[in-house]
């Protein structure tokens, strides 16, 4: 149960934080969604485990959305805190994404290649969407290039997430 309802909180934080974006008005989408992530690292059996993977995700998600937006791929609405960084609305997300690993994406878990080619997908589509509901738009170097960009970025997020979280499921050394 506890898979699902991480799915369920994933997708209202997902819609909360892109129609606040779009609406120009994200403070509170992005504080319940972070109190969320606080209840859910709090809940964690491994909580400063869970947070490590959380801020891991984070600063890999500035960072690759920050590259495609200064490369002209893609533009957001409601950019702060800065214009040469993805907004923290995309921060969120991205912690957001993380959370799912070890919730409602565990079936992914030792399947980095099923991984790689649902996150070029899905992070893309996620976009994509997020695009036509007004939280962005494609920047002047276009729609296929920013495509071809998120793929790749979320064909390696989700492999590597998983890579960051292996310490958690990795054996004991002191276990016979």
């Amino acid at each position: 149960m506890a898979k699902f309802w991480n799915f369920v909180l994933f997708q209202l934080g997902w819609f909360a934080c892109v129609i606040g974006a779009a609406n120009q008005q994200v403070f509170w989408p992005v504080v319940v969604t972070l109190l969320y992530l606080a209840i859910h690292i709090w809940r964690s059996d491994q909580a400063a485990l869970e947070m490590n993977l959380l801020l891991k995700a984070a600063i890999y998600g500035v960072c690759a959305d920050s590259l495609i937006s200064l490369s002209g791929f893609l533009v957001f609405e409601d950019a702060w805190p800065s214009q040469y960084l993805s907004p923290i609305w995309m921060w969120t997300l991205w912690a957001l994404v993380a959370s799912t690993i070890n919730g409602s994406l565990t079936w992914l878990r030792g399947r980095p290649i099923l991984g790689a080619v649902l996150g070029a997908i899905a992070g893309p589509m996620s976009y994509e969407a997020g695009i036509r509901m007004g939280a962005g738009g494609w920047g002047p170097n276009g729609q296929v290039g920013g495509l071809i960009l998120l793929a790749i970025v979320w064909g390696a997020a989700i492999p590597l997430f998983f890579y960051w979280d292996r310490v958690r499921t990795a054996p004991s050394k002191n276990q016979p």
